[in-house]
């Protein structure tokens, strides 16, 4: 599972279409960044299938989920189910994985510097 960054882009010229992007996703859990703001914030979109491994963040860490359903499992923490429409944020140092039985597609708000697989 590579990481595909794409330079934060800042103040895009045009619309982002969110749609358009999950359609060029290459994979899952392969992350493409769809805009910076202020230099201290990406917004990041995935494909979620499967397990995603255990990890932390030394950043607080938002999830956005677009379509479908998934879970973040929380280490010593009951797991949280995410729908359409619903946002959650693990708090920066929490272990966590997130989990989707079916395809989820999921927007993440977090730091630019932030490591997919955690610290």
């Amino acid at each position: 599972m590579t990481t595909t960054h794409h330079e934060v882009q800042h103040h895009a010229p045009a619309p982002v279409s969110v749609t358009d992007a999950i359609a060029a996703l290459p994979g899952p859990y392969q992350q493409h960044t769809l805009a910076g703001v202020n230099d201290t914030t990406a917004v990041r979109l995935a494909r979620f299938e499967g397990a995603f491994p255990w990890h932390h963040h030394d950043e607080d860490e938002l999830f956005l989920c677009w379509d479908g359903t998934f879970r973040i499992e929380l280490e010593g923490r009951d797991p949280v189910e995410l729908k359409a429409g619903e946002l959650f944020v693990v708090p920066r140092g929490t272990r966590h994985r997130p989990v989707a039985e079916e395809t989820a597609h999921v927007l993440l708000i977090e730091h630019p510097d932030t490591k997919q697989y955690g610290s």
